[in-house]
């Protein structure tokens, strides 16, 4: 067994798709539209679905937004500076939540930014664990 992806639902897929590809620099995949069901699904990640775990980014068509709650945490990365990663984020036009430092009551190396729906997405420092 492995883990193949994991879903996020999204309020306009094409600003989640941008994010995803030209923020964190994710490759698009796959998309297919699903008329019947009205929605459209798109599949990002690093590498090909064969040889990781992805992202799919789920749009429900003529639903704007969701409620997070309270019970999902985040995807987490792995980056080689978490520091340098935060600035690329920002130059690129994303929203950085909690700057590179040394996680609360440990030494690993973390940060946070936001994609464009709220959902957080943890960068850990390669070198830090």
């Amino acid at each position: 067994m492995r883990v193949l992806h994991t879903m996020l639902r999204v309020g306009d897929l094409d600003r989640s798709i941008a994010f995803y590809r030209d923020v964190l620099g994710m490759k698009v995949l796959r998309r297919q539209d699903y008329p019947e069901g009205k929605f459209t699904l798109a599949f990002v990640g690093y590498q090909s679905e064969a040889e990781g775990a992805v992202i799919e980014l789920t749009y429900n068509w003529g639903t704007d937004r969701y409620e997070l709650g309270t019970a999902y945490g985040h995807i987490a990365l792995e980056v080689d500076n978490a520091a340098q990663t935060c600035d690329l984020v920002r130059q690129r036009g994303g929203k950085v939540t909690r700057e590179a430092g040394p996680m609360k009551h440990g030494t690993t190396v973390i940060a946070f930014v936001e994609d464009p729906d709220g959902y957080k997405i943890e960068f850990i420092e390669r070198n830090a664990r």
